[in-house]
């Protein structure tokens, strides 16, 4: 029964042993070829619709979730006291392809001044791409053209591929609208930069503003 005892316990302690060595093998595997972050969102390069006159809104016909064309006519502006020949600077055109991803003005609402306010906000769904906020320890690792493994949250299970393409030129810290103070108690925390990856091409609609988790292969 003792004998019974001692190969349990054995057995027990062998298993426990493997599974430790599983771990410290995976984080050292994990941290050698990979640098990974869950700080990572899809977003794309947002372009505002704007007036190229002053004056009230009398038309804007465009949603949320609209698709237009570039050069797209989706509104008008008052033209009081223009000529003919100037009249086509009173009408709203697309400013690129792309999707409405925010609506901001309202016809009847605005009396719109020469600062050319943002009726909308307009992105490119085929040039959306994966922001990630790396720690600066890493980025030494880093360089345009690694392979990157992403998952997105909105898309749970399905893996996509991406790579590399650029590397911000300063924290994130650095375009805080809130200024650093020198008194009290210093405490130094780790700065993160994003990175720029590109998705590859694929068939599914990504949305911007959703988490994602990135894989950079580092060798």
């Amino acid at each position: 029964m003792a004998e019974k005892r001692k190969k349990i316990i054995l057995a027990i302690f062998i298993a426990m042993v493997v599974s430790m060595g599983g771990v410290v093998f995976h984080y050292w595997y994990d941290n050698t070829y990979y640098v990974s972050t869950d700080d990572a969102k899809v977003t794309g390069d947002f372009v505002k619709v704007t007036p190229q006159i002053s004056g009230k809104l009398l038309e804007f016909n465009v949603q949320e979730g609209d698709r237009l064309v570039k050069d797209q006519i989706i509104g008008r502006m008052e033209a009081v006291g223009m000529v003919d020949s100037n009249i086509d600077t009173s009408l709203l055109r697309a400013p690129i392809s792309g999707i409405v991803m925010k609506k901001q003005a309202t016809v009847g609402e605005y009396e719109l001044s020469t600062a050319a306010p943002t009726l909308a906000l307009m992105v490119d769904p085929e040039q959306v791409y994966i922001s990630a906020n790396i720690e600066e320890t890493k980025l030494e690792r880093i360089s345009p053209g690694q392979l990157v493994d992403i998952s997105i949250d909105q898309f749970d299970g399905r893996k996509f591929q991406g790579k590399v393409t650029s590397i911000g030129e300063a924290a994130i810290s650095a375009f805080s609208l809130l200024p650093s103070t020198s008194g009290g108690t210093f405490t130094k925390v780790i700065q993160k930069v994003p990175v720029k990856i590109n998705i590859e091409k694929t068939a599914v609609n990504l949305l911007p503003g959703t988490n994602a988790v990135v894989r950079i292969h580092v060798k």
